[in-house]
């Protein structure tokens, strides 16, 4: 048995969260016991024990003088084993729908089988549909007399307001310093384990509130050594002051190169990424107070500036999934030093503009006439009045990418000009006219223009043209020798009926 499991809470008093074990001491002593609970709060806090321990305080046939369960009744013995028939524990994960409550409902009426109570304990309680909480409200509301419901959750937050008003609710927080060194000092004691206070807060710190990771740590520190020092844990979790000193030590010079090589050495030593990231976020946090004289800066070399960033780069990395779980804390490394590789200057390639700019020459004569200078302006950069067949071609592949409908209409269409303001375009069939004249088809065909041209605005002008001789003999052929259909690219043709039909 692991030690989580054989140091469980069996009594009020080994509940380690003082709050709680103040508040169900209250309730109990006051003797007016509410019909449904709500304990809320972060994993491994002790919300599934306190729940035993309560349902054994309200069936217990021998209980103490401090109100606690004697632990050795039959009705103890049962809840302790996990098998008494009137304590009900289900898991809402995966009994979460409409006709789980019901059979739930339909067992809440049947008497208890050997006890003064029947307790239902539904852990995970947010993970109930919709549905199924409202179907619950009623039996929340009004239960039998003798039946008692215990709601457990990680995000009461999720659960309906109409299911919360219906319960006493009970917070537990995550553990201190000091609760869990109230913890693990009785399991050591136990196991005849010797450790260390500083010990003890770097598991709590690592446990992040959690008694039962606090005490899954002890136990893996345990199988190497019966005398833990703060030097253990740090070697498990492969960081230490050192190692997170080395870190900033190496980020200060901003060299990406340099702090990847650090973190990758730090993942094939064995070290767990969420470890590093915990050290140097608390790092941050204790510099951050420094520099507002709230404690020592251990970090003043950085500024509050970039330690702000840096904590926002690290915090958004570690929500990231990725199959690679430290390249998210890369990357965010990588953004913070700020390294752009760039090719080298006699590398660097000078792209040709889609639309060619020229920039009009200066009037140095001012009795020539605008004529003279195609109305430029000194200094002054006018586009030019036409589209070559790269710009064109360009366009077409661009509206392709917002509208495959338009391309297919733009292969049809021809580039009558283009004076830098109105691009006019010809179209040999009325239906390709109406269509690229539909307010929302000549947006989008806008903003294509916008975007390939480089320009702020554009108005587009549709002529319909006379149509090809080539055109016109193969629509009058076409009914008595329908093997002269022209031949245009299918995906073209497809494309236009999916969008328009």
């Amino acid at each position: 048995m692991t030690l989580y499991l054989k140091y469980r809470p069996q009594t009020l008093d080994e509940l380690d969260l003082e709050s709680v074990r103040t508040n169900l001491k209250n309730i109990l002593s006051s003797g007016n016991i509410p019909h449904a609970f709500l304990f809320s709060g972060p994993k491994g806090t002790g919300k599934t024990s306190a729940a035993r321990i309560l349902a054994k305080i309200i069936n217990c046939t021998n209980l103490t003088k401090d109100g606690e369960p004697c632990n050795s009744c039959t009705s103890c013995l049962s809840i302790t084993n996990g098998n008494s028939m009137d304590i009900i524990e289900l898991d809402a994960a995966s009994n979460r729908g409409i006709d789980d409550i019901r059979a739930l409902k339909e067992g809440v009426y049947l008497a208890p089988v050997s006890s003064k109570k029947k307790i239902y304990i539904i852990d995970e309680a947010h993970m109930l549909t919709l549905e199924a909480a409202n179907a619950f409200l009623k039996t929340l509301e009004e239960p039998p007399a003798h039946v008692i419901f215990i709601l457990a959750t990680t995000n009461p937050e999720k659960l309906p307001q109409t299911v919360i008003s219906r319960l006493t609710q009970i917070n537990f927080t995550k553990a201190s310093v000091k609760d869990i060194s109230r913890q693990l000092n009785r399991v050591a004691k136990g196991e005849n384990i010797k450790i260390e206070d500083k010990a003890i807060e770097k598991i709590s710190k690592f446990a992040d509130g959690s008694f039962r990771d606090a005490v899954k740590i002890l136990e893996t520190l345990s199988f190497k050594t019966k005398d833990i020092k703060e030097a253990d844990v740090d070697n498990l979790f492969q960081t230490s002051a050192n190692s997170s000193l080395e870190f900033f030590q190496i980020l200060e010079t901003r060299n990406t190169k340099n702090i990847l090589e650090f973190i990758e050495n730090f993942i094939k030593n064995g070290g767990q990424i969420k470890n590093l990231t915990t050290e140097i976020l608390e790092n941050i946090h204790q510099s951050i107070l420094g520099k507002n004289n709230l404690g020592e800066d251990n970090l003043a070399n950085f500024s509050l500036e970039e330690l702000i960033n840096l904590n926002n780069l690290i915090s958004e990395s570690l929500i990231q999934n990725s199959p690679i779980n430290h390249l998210p804390f890369e990357i965010a490394i990588i953004k913070f030093c700020g390294e752009q590789k760039s090719e080298p200057a006699e590398e660097k390639k000078i792209k040709k503009p889609l639309i060619e700019i020229k920039t009009e020459p200066k009037i140095e004569n001012p009795e020539r006439t605008l004529s003279e200078v195609e109305r430029g302006v000194e200094g002054k950069k006018v586009a030019l009045k036409s589209l070559d067949e790269t710009t064109w071609a360009k366009l077409i592949e661009n509206s392709r990418n917002k509208n495959f409908g338009i391309e297919a209409l733009l292969r049809a269409a021809k580039p009558l000009g283009y004076d830098g303001n109105v691009l006019n375009l010809g179209v040999y069939y009325q239906f390709h006219k109406d269509k690229l004249e539909e307010n929302k088809n000549k947006i989008v065909l806008e903003k294509v223009c916008v975007e390939t041209f480089g320009i702020d605005s554009i108005k587009i002008n549709l002529e319909l043209l006379e149509k090809p001789k080539i055109a016109r003999k193969i629509e009058e052929t076409n009914l008595s020798k329908p093997d002269l259909t022209p031949k245009v690219d299918k995906d073209i043709i497809d494309a236009a009926k999916e969008i328009f039909g």
